[in-house]
């Protein structure tokens, strides 16, 4: 792990939260996830590194699985 993933790590909005608000059994319950995401300052970095290690579950950066799926594919056919 690097010193710039530990860092936006500990600055995220989710930090001290109950980590199963970020795992929702479906796409439909991952709102409140998507809300404590929408007011954090590393939700770029966050979203940025669930796409760059193909995280596959949970809320990362504000994003389901089914949209960080379909953003890897959006960025491949532009790529």
């Amino acid at each position: 792990m690097s010193v710039k993933e530990i860092v936006w790590r500990q600055l995220g909005a989710c930090r001290g939260l109950d980590p199963t608000i970020f795992y929702p059994d479906d796409e439909d319950e991952a709102a409140e996830a998507k809300q404590v995401c929408s007011g954090c300052g590393v939700r770029v970095a966050c979203l940025e590194y669930a796409l760059q290690v193909r995280e596959k579950s949970g809320v990362w950066g504000g994003a389901t699985e089914r949209e960080r799926r379909r953003l890897t594919r959006q960025r491949r056919r532009t790529a």
